[in-house]
């Protein structure tokens, strides 16, 4: 299981976990309860330039369409085909199978998002 203190978060509601220069970024368990029933998930391709806080890709479930913001800026450099295919995976598994894009980064910029504690802050408590 994921070491959800050891992950960084976003105002927008997505999981950051850095290794190397390398960000994994993921929407919540929180987000994905509030959204619901994801039906359908669109992500950048590999090799695209995202920047923080620019729309990069948009999940749409039973309830609403979101959009996904880039946490940081960047290029991915993998997106989760699987997530596309089966979109489930992201009510079902949001911080391991459900994870979304991956983006080379400078690790500094990372410093500046949320800890776990910020983030349950934001959300109530009840992330």
């Amino acid at each position: 299981m994921t070491d959800l203190n050891s992950l960084k978060y976003t105002a927008e509601h997505e999981w950051i976990a850095l290794e190397g220069d390398t960000a994994t970024v993921g929407i919540t368990d929180y987000a994905a309860d509030k959204l619901g029933d994801v039906v359908f998930v669109e992500l950048p391709g590999e090799g695209d330039g995202v920047t923080a806080g620019d729309v990069c890709g948009e999940i749409e479930s039973t309830k609403s369409v979101g959009e996904l913001y880039a946490p940081l800026t960047g290029d991915i450099v993998a997106a989760n085909d699987a997530v596309v295919d089966d979109p489930s995976l992201v009510n079902s598994d949001p911080f391991g199978e459900g994870w979304l894009i991956k983006i080379t980064v400078d690790p500094a910029a990372v410093d500046g998002l949320m800890d776990r504690a910020a983030y349950l802050e934001l959300t109530g408590g009840e992330a």
